[in-house]
């Protein structure tokens, strides 16, 4: 072969393992999407149930409009899923807080080191993401 032909056969070699690196970065940064928007979902199905909690009598296991005495054991009876795992806290809820921390961590490795993370605030009102923990 002459010159002309092996490098045009290590160009394209080059160009090939260029672009199955981007598609092995693109795959991965999917994965992680994919896992952040399955523990959001799963983030608002247990801050449901939580603020269902708040507003049900006490006679019927509820909080009466309170979050004393709620456990995330009350929210899920499986706090780790295919998606990732998840807590309350504080987990009993003691006092009269005007709000309960849901946090969920994913199984994919997220922006930051470590795996996804989301932390969700949950008022009688309202659900708010807390950004600033969020990776």
């Amino acid at each position: 072969m002459g010159s002309q032909q092996l490098l045009l056969i290590v160009v394209g070699l080059v160009i090939i393992g260029v672009m199955i690196a981007v598609g092995m970065t693109m795959f991965q940064d999917q994965a992680t999407s994919t896992n952040r928007d399955q523990v959001a979902n799963d983030l608002a199905h247990y801050a449901s149930a939580a603020r269902a909690y708040f507003r049900k009598p006490s006679v019927l296991g509820g909080g009466n409009y309170s979050f004393r005495g709620l456990t995330m054991a009350k929210i899920t009876s499986k706090p780790v899923n295919d998606n990732g795992t998840y807590s309350l806290n504080p987990d009993p809820v003691g006092g009269t807080p005007d709000h309960v921390t849901l946090t969920g961590v994913g199984t994919q490795t997220g922006l930051n080191p470590g795996n996804v993370k989301l932390v969700m605030l949950v008022y009688a009102d309202s659900v708010i993401v807390d950004n600033t923990q969020t990776n």
